[in-house]
């Protein structure tokens, strides 16, 4: 059978949520099964017939990484189809940058060249680029290992409860320890001394990211997905408003509860900011509305699709479909920009726990009413539970997953809300 020119194939780089969500929604659109690469199988893309998931030993850093790619593209080099690649997290969007020029003689790699990575993937430097182009953000001062390991008590110009997390959100993948958490929320000095000491002690070289800690509990917390073409275009802007994060230490930062939210300012702000900086590929920010200015502040920058962005194609917007899109049938650059959500009668609510830990462990208020009304409504959906791939051992899994969930928030809710 001949091969028509708009004929793709993605390749996804992961085996977490994120991965399996991308691989439904082009699954969605395709009806096939998604190739997928990945260091090790994680639950989500476990006994499913939508993902075709091979482990390759040491994949998530070079030179194995690398090494394992070259083979890979031969195996793809003499295809007619165009070939996406995609990486689910930050490891693997920062390895293919890095690599852009070698792996996009195969690859269609939607992703800005590595110098501009490095700059928004660390923190420390994004938040600089924040200053460059007056975009809010909660202050911040940066505490370097030099400083730990100095005989002067580091200076906390913040009054407590504040906030602290690493700056190299890769290296701190490698991180481990009793407590880990991926952000901390201190309460004290004496908490404030013993976290730093853990950190560097166990091995974390880079800066840390103090912060002034934003008042306000999940409810106040917004994520923008967003999708920039190869011309530097945004083309796709979606808001969530998140009701619930994640309880546990390990996770805490991950939404379990998003409604989907329209908020022209806030589209306007970011859109200029990726056009101005010649973006390219997906995007995902975390803001957090801060009611002593009235501003929305924004916390980092991904440069992938989150976690939790199955909310995206779950309202109506597939997530697959821009990059092919921008790079397979080219039409995108003709297309209008899409601002989501301005529709509230075809919102759903995206959930990443048990409807039981939902109704009980989120905040009481106008936007729990909302989402428990399109509970009522049969409008909510979740990433891994899909009709279309479901069999016994993954039901099985999922239902474990869940009955886990609830552990952890009974267990952690408290120690952790705020």
């Amino acid at each position: 059978m001949e091969t028509s020119k708009t004929d793709y194939i993605p390749i996804l780089l992961g085996s977490d949520f994120n991965a399996y969500g991308m691989a439904r929604s082009f699954y969605e659109m395709t009806g096939k099964k998604v190739k997928a690469f990945a260091e090790m199988e994680l639950a989500p893309t476990r006994f499913t017939k939508i993902v075709d998931l091979e482990l390759i030993p040491g994949f998530s850093e070079d030179p194995n990484f690398f090494e394992a790619m070259k083979k890979i593209a031969k195996r793809y080099e003499n295809r007619s189809e165009k070939i996406i690649l995609l990486g689910m997290g930050d490891g693997y969007a920062e390895l293919i940058s890095k690599h852009k020029e070698e792996l996009s003689k195969t690859f269609i790699c939607p992703y800005v060249d590595y110098d501009l990575l490095r700059k928004l993937n660390n923190k420390e430097r994004f938040y600089k680029i924040c200053d460059e182009f007056d975009l809010p953000y909660p202050k911040t001062r940066i505490i370097t290992k030099a400083e730990y390991e100095s005989s002067e008590p580091i200076d906390e110009p913040f009054e407590f409860p504040v906030a602290l997390k690493p700056a190299n959100s890769v290296e701190w993948l490698d991180i481990h320890f009793e407590g880990r958490k991926k952000a901390f929320r201190i309460q004290s000095r004496a908490e404030f001394d013993e976290i730093v000491g853990k950190i560097y002690d166990n091995g974390y070289t880079s800066d840390l990211i103090l912060q002034d800690f934003v008042p306000g509990d999940d409810s106040n917390m917004r994520v923008l997905n967003a999708y920039v073409d190869q011309n530097h275009k945004v083309k796709m802007m979606c808001l969530g408003h998140p009701l619930l994060e994640d309880a546990a230490p390990s996770a805490i930062g991950n939404y379990v509860a998003i409604l989907p939210e329209y908020n022209a300012t806030i589209y306007k702000t970011i859109q200029d900011f990726l056009e101005k900086i010649q973006f390219t590929g997906y995007a995902n920010f975390d803001l957090k509305y801060d009611s002593r200015d009235k501003t929305f502040k924004l916390f980092e920058i991904n440069l992938r699709q989150g976690r939790s962005s199955f909310f995206v194609t779950l309202n109506g917007y597939n997530l697959a479909k821009w990059v092919v899109d921008d790079y397979v049938t080219e039409d995108l650059a003709n297309k209008p920009t899409v601002y989501a959500n301005r529709d509230e009668k075809m919102h759903q609510l995206w959930l990443g726990v048990p409807i039981k830990v939902f109704k009980k462990y989120t905040r009481d208020n106008r936007d729990k009413q909302v989402a428990l009304q399109l509970i009522k409504q049969k409008r909510y959906g979740m990433t891994a539970f899909y009709s279309k791939d479901m069999n016994v051992r993954r039901w099985a899994l999922l239902t474990w997953m869940n009955h886990n969930y609830v552990k952890n928030f009974d267990r952690y809710f408290e120690e952790n809300k705020g």
